[in-house]
């Protein structure tokens, strides 16, 4: 039995309590808020058995608390791990895994040093449709990717205290980064505060890789449409990979320009070569769905009761902010393009 502490209930951290609750060999000790009367009132739904506490140090020396999920406001997500870390507890941080790189590279020490589980929220990659699109590029599918681009938009959740990159690209670019194997070396960001409170409420990034690949992301909470859109243009086949959709999440187009890859591959050619549009079937491949956010949340117990590495570790979630980090300070340049520091 793994003994688990649950800390911060607002927004999401109920989704996950939900999914660890429903695990057979986790029991839920202690649910954490401010908020007591949350507590009580998320407590009395999934865990009724949980001790409730209003601070979170007061579970640092609880003995009987062998791991503890995070699900705070990004700005104490260091400040909280760190501390758990320290008491020897293994740490479960939603998404991102901290506001700096600098943050991370301490949390990702920290877990070293105490020898604990450290794992980041980017619940995506544990999503089959994602697998299954990874799947197609490793195997060499879509050919030679040329372009990426994204839609994270909707109308609200509209916050205050982080912008919309912050809350929205860590998907974005946690699923890239699984993708592609590579993380991008530059990026320049353009971000408007449309409802006039210093805060970006849409923003629009466009990402470099070593590799020649371009991508291009639209995140943002003042849109009239709910839309989780990612487009993959190869060489070969094109795909569309769309979360909200309930029975074709992924579209996978045989269409394109007739022998192209094969133009690339041997450029030589190209004096004779002549482009001609080509369009093939539609493929809407089957899948057997569950849900990611349930696999996450296993995958973290798996981990603390083995000690394996989580897939989505304290260096994956470093590889993440990085990027945030590098394109909110293009944000606050007029979009300027900024170098990526390597996190390796």
């Amino acid at each position: 039995m793994v003994n688990i502490a649950m800390t911060g209930l607002g927004y999401w951290g109920p989704n996950l309590l939900r999914n660890l609750a429903s695990i057979d060999d986790v029991r839920i000790v202690a649910l954490c808020d401010i908020d007591l009367n949350r507590v009580a009132s998320v407590g009395k739904r999934f865990c009724p058995e949980a001790k409730a506490i209003g601070d979170y140090r007061r579970l640092g020396e609880d003995p009987q608390i062998d791991g503890v999920v995070v699900a705070t406001p990004i700005r104490t997500h260091y400040e909280i791990a760190s501390f758990f870390l320290a008491s020897g507890k293994h740490v479960f941080v939603e998404k991102p895994l901290a506001s700096s790189a600098l943050e991370c590279r301490a949390l990702i020490d920290l877990a070293h040093s105490h020898k604990r589980i450290l794992m980041v929220g980017h619940v995506f990659e544990y999503n089959v449709a994602v697998q299954r699109i990874k799947q197609y590029i490793d195997s060499g599918d879509l050919g030679k990717l040329f372009y990426v681009y994204s839609q994270r938009v909707n109308l609200g959740r509209i916050q205050t205290d982080v912008n919309a990159l912050w809350s929205f690209a860590p998907h974005d670019l946690s699923i890239m980064n699984y993708w592609f194997g590579e993380s991008p070396v530059r990026v320049s960001a353009r971000g408007f505060s449309c409802l006039g409170k210093g805060v970006e409420d849409v923003v629009f990034v466009t990402l470099e890789y070593a590799s020649g690949l371009g991508a291009h992301l639209h995140l943002g909470w003042l849109d009239p449409r709910k839309v989780r859109l990612m487009t993959l243009v190869g060489s070969k086949k094109m795909l569309v990979y769309d979360d909200v959709s309930l029975d074709a999440k992924i579209q996978l187009y045989d269409k394109g320009i007739a022998g192209l890859h094969t133009l690339i591959e041997s450029p030589e050619t190209f004096a004779e070569f002549q482009f001609q549009l080509r369009v093939g079937d539609l493929v809407i491949p089957t899948l057997q769905f569950g849900e990611p956010l349930q696999s996450e949340c296993q995958h973290f117990i798996e981990c603390v009761k083995t000690g394996r590495q989580p897939a989505t570790d304290g260096m994956n979630g470093l590889r993440v902010v990085s990027v945030l980090e590098a394109a909110e300070r293009s944000l606050k340049q007029d979009g300027a393009p900024i170098e990526i520091s390597p996190t390796n």
